[in-house]
Parts: structure tokens; sequence; C-alpha cells
């Protein structure tokens, strides 16, 4: 039976994902891969609100909460009031962070150059194929492709 795309999108992450934090333990550090793009927003921008990071990173406001939480367990951000606004949150690399700062972009690197030595065994290289598809996707989402595929099967039926 042909795997689904949801099904294939998660064995692929499971497959990256679980390769990457091999490397970081094989590197000697505590972390996971789920933290990088926080940690680049912080690493590159310096201490930002949690919408700030979403927007950079491209990823939900619940994402980066859940992910800033794990983090801040782990010592690595930490959550400070606004200087203007003691409502707002600001995150910031925790000494902790900061010291993992150029063996994380170590292991960047190296991650970098897997992910073009697995381009080079695709047809189209992959990262390539999934801006395609997010850019489609954007301009048609898929929640409004399953509600034309559905009137299409029942006006079918």
């Amino acid at each position: 039976m042909p795997r689904t795309l949801g099904t294939l999108l998660r064995h692929l992450i499971e497959l990256l994902d679980s390769a990457v934090e091999r490397a970081y333990t094989d590197a000697g550090l505590d972390y996971r891969p789920r933290y990088t793009p926080v940690m680049r927003v912080l690493i590159r921008q310096g201490p930002a609100t949690i919408g700030e990071i979403a927007e950079s990173a491209a990823i939900t406001q619940p994402a980066v909460t859940q992910t800033i939480g794990r983090m801040t367990e782990a010592g690595l951000v930490s959550i400070v009031p606004g200087v203007r606004d003691a409502r707002q949150r600001i995150v910031q690399l925790t000494p902790e962070g900061q010291t993992l700062v150029s063996e994380l972009e170590r292991c960047w690197r190296a991650t970098a150059l897997a992910a073009q030595s697995l381009d080079q065994d695709l047809a189209l290289p992959l990262g390539d194929v999934l801006e395609a598809a997010i850019l489609a996707l954007e301009k048609h989402p898929f929640e409004e492709r399953i509600r034309e595929a559905r009137r299409s099967l029942e006006l079918g039926s």
C-alpha cells in the first residue's frame, strides 16, 4: 500500500531529526533539533519577544512558546520582562546557551554539508521542493484543496 503524504513527511522528519539529534549528542551537546529556529533568531537578533521569534523563524507562536519552555528548563534561555512594557516577555540566551553557540554553528555547517550530499542523490534538491510546496500552499492552502476534493468526490458520487 502506498504511504500517504503525511506519513512520508513524518518519516522524513524522523529520519532527519534523529540523525541530527545523534550528531548533537556525538558533539557532546544536550540539545534538541527543535531548538534550532529559536537559537538562530536569538544568535542573529539578540533578545526578542516570542512574537518576533515566531515571525523571524516562520513558525507558530504556540510552537515557539512550547520550545522556549523546554529551552528554559534546559537552561539555554531565560525570559525577562520588557524594559518599556513589563508585561512583554523577552527571551534571551543564558550564559549556558551562549557557550553552545560556536559548537552549534559547527554542527549546523556539518548538517548543511550533509544536506548538500543528500541533494546530490535526489532528482531535485529537497530544499527547493519544500520551498516550492510551501509557496504553493501559501497561495492555495491545503485546507481549501481538501474541501475542493471533497466537493469533487460528492459530485462524482
